[in-house]
């Protein structure tokens, strides 16, 4: 697979950790500066300086064009496996499947599935490639007859792909076997357990994914966790609460991140804050979200107006 080779070089131990993903996206990917420093909650100007050293970094170290020996690939692991993440995260956050990134969710999934046939007995490249079909296998029913993005607890499961469902299982079973709850081995559950229900009459399982984003947060205490977590948290002890964990993040950092200030907007107008809730869709509209979500964001804003 050429992209894996790619991919590879990119991740090269020569480049700097933090700067190995963010060079494989706009390189490898054709992310532009933009999308990949949005993703790294980072600047453009930093993300830049960072992709010109890596880069140069790439050059001196005269690495082939080829996937490394099995010996090299523990030392690049973390870095490719935070690729695949974002480059199917691109896919996913256009819930319609029409941006110009939509290829991705099915060229990760052939790649995460040949990524697991080289590392079988690595537990977070199988809990990857679970995440990856969990989430894709709900695409059929993330938007509605009119093209409005359908938030995951209101889904219609029967819509949902079983076969995509049971391949995730398998994966997912492979790699609970290998290991005990890693950072990947629990984002797998938090979508394992949404797609445990079967009906729009299944209850939303709430408690048990905050359960699992109390032990994630142990693990991995980053921006994005946090935000998920705080949803969470408002639906299990109330709109107030999440609202406070979300004020307790860097709202500087987070500026440019949507899903930060649609979740924001949402919980500022089931507490009654209703003009900060305003403010709230307007700053996530203005980040030219897809056009589901679009649609989405203005209709929540306008029944926040009206």
């Amino acid at each position: 697979d050429e992209r894996l080779k790619l991919i590879f070089v990119c991740c090269h131990p020569a480049v700097a950790p933090e700067s190995r993903a963010a060079l494989t996206l706009k390189l490898v990917c054709g992310l532009s500066t933009e999308e990949v420093a949005r993703a790294f909650l980072v600047s453009e100007t930093t993300l830049a300086q960072r992709l010109v050293r890596a880069k140069r970094k790439i050059t001196e170290a005269g690495v082939s064009f080829e996937v490394p020996g099995p010996e090299h690939w523990a030392e690049r692991l973390a870095a490719v496996l935070s690729t695949l993440e974002v480059a199917y995260a691109k896919a996913h956050e256009d819930a319609a499947g029409t941006g110009r990134h939509a290829g991705f969710a099915r060229e990760m999934l052939e790649v995460t599935a040949l990524f697991s046939e080289m590392l079988p007995d690595e537990a977070e490249v199988l809990a990857l490639a679970a995440t990856i079909r969990f989430a894709e296998a709900r695409r059929p029913a993330r938007t509605d007859r009119k093209g409005v993005r359908v938030p995951l607890a209101e889904q219609d499961p029967e819509l949902w792909s079983k076969p995509l469902i049971e391949e995730a299982r398998s994966y997912c079973g492979r790699a609970l076997s290998l290991s005990g709850p890693g950072p990947r081995i629990l984002q797998m559950m938090v979508h394992a357990l949404w797609c445990g229900r079967k009906t729009r009459a299944d209850p939303p399982p709430w408690k048990p994914v905050l359960a699992a984003y109390d032990i994630l947060v142990e693990l991995r205490d980053d921006p994005i966790v946090r935000i998920n977590r705080a949803v969470a948290l408002a639906e299990v002890r109330g709109a107030d609460t999440g609202l406070s964990e979300l004020d307790r993040l860097d709202p500087e950092t987070l500026a440019d991140f949507l899903p930060f200030h649609a979740a924001r907007a949402d919980l500022l107008a089931k507490v009654g804050r209703t003009a900060e809730a305003l403010e709230a869709y307007d700053r996530a509209l203005a980040l030219s979200p897809g056009a589901a979500e679009r649609r989405f964001l203005q209709g929540r804003r306008a029944m926040v107006v009206s």
